[in-house]
């Protein structure tokens, strides 16, 4: 019997997916609308949403965003949740929306940002390492229940570790690109 390995590379991908949206988080130095992503806006039915949801976000130079809210008299939202996030960065309002400046990437704050997308591999390779082990002891699990031939288990297990190889590698790769981003 083949082992189905569908499940991991199902889980596997969107360990893939959190690490890449984790990266696009981080500030490169030229201001990207995903940078956005993860501020929310408490709206004024007390939800909270992400500024692309309720305003049009553009890029005017390589640090300036231009956000322009669908229902002005959420400016001060908007204003709100910048002045209280993470990102560094400084706010002005105008009538037709909001600028939003990013600071110039400094050696020291470079080095930061690269600590955080080391983290964030290493959380994505825990997560890789974990899901590997549930996968084998499944697989071992098989074989000693008879669904499974010893043969089989070593087959399924050489396939298992290439597809874990495969999404290592997509792992490394990406924090690279981002890590050569920053670099700049």
């Amino acid at each position: 019997m083949a082992y189905n390995f569908s499940t991991i590379k199902q889980r596997l991908d969107e360990v893939a997916s959190w690490l890449s949206d984790e990266l696009s988080s981080i500030h490169t130095g030229r201001a990207m609308p995903a940078l956005l992503d993860k501020v929310a806006v408490e709206t004024e039915s007390g939800t909270r949403s992400p500024i692309a949801h309720i305003a049009t976000i553009s890029t005017q130079d390589p640090r300036t965003l231009l956000i322009s809210p669908w229902d002005s008299s959420q400016t001060k939202n908007i204003e709100k949740a910048l002045s209280n996030s993470s990102l560094g960065v400084s706010v002005s309002v105008s009538d037709t929306g909001l600028r939003v400046f990013f600071p110039e990437l400094t050696a020291e704050r470079r080095k930061s940002f690269i600590k955080i997308i080391l983290a964030r591999l290493e959380d994505a390779r825990i997560s890789l390492r974990k899901a590997r082990e549930e996968v084998w002891s499944d697989i071992q699990d098989k074989e000693k229940n008879g669904e499974m031939s010893e043969d089989s288990k070593f087959k399924a297990k050489e396939e298992l570790q290439k597809i874990v190889d495969e999404y290592s590698k997509k792992l490394e790769e990406a924090t690279e690109r981002k890590r050569k981003d920053i670099e700049l």
